[in-house]
């Protein structure tokens, strides 16, 4: 197994410890969450990606963040916990 180290960008001295979630072997089944952050034509690719996955019979939620420069708030971020089962955030510029 490969060892990965993501870093969170919102200014911490030392990164937080967390293992990565198993990946699915399937989409098949699973609601899949689209996260655009709001940054420029993001939602350009998420569008396309939800119709793609859409297309395979693939249910789909979008959701966006109020603005990129910080942090979905709690509230957003719970019901994309409690109704996806995989989430893909888009940034683009």
């Amino acid at each position: 197994m490969t060892t990965r180290t993501v870093l969170d960008p919102t200014g911490e001295h030392t990164p937080a410890g967390k293992a990565a979630l198993p990946r699915k072997d399937s989409l098949a089944g699973v609601t899949v969450g689209l996260l655009d952050i709001s940054k420029a034509r993001g939602d350009v690719f998420l569008d396309r990606l939800a119709e793609l996955l859409s297309d395979r019979g693939i249910a789909v939620r979008r959701y966006a963040k109020p603005t990129f420069a910080r942090p979905a708030p709690v509230d957003l971020r719970y019901e994309i916990s409690t109704t996806c089962d995989v989430v893909i955030e888009a940034l683009a510029d």
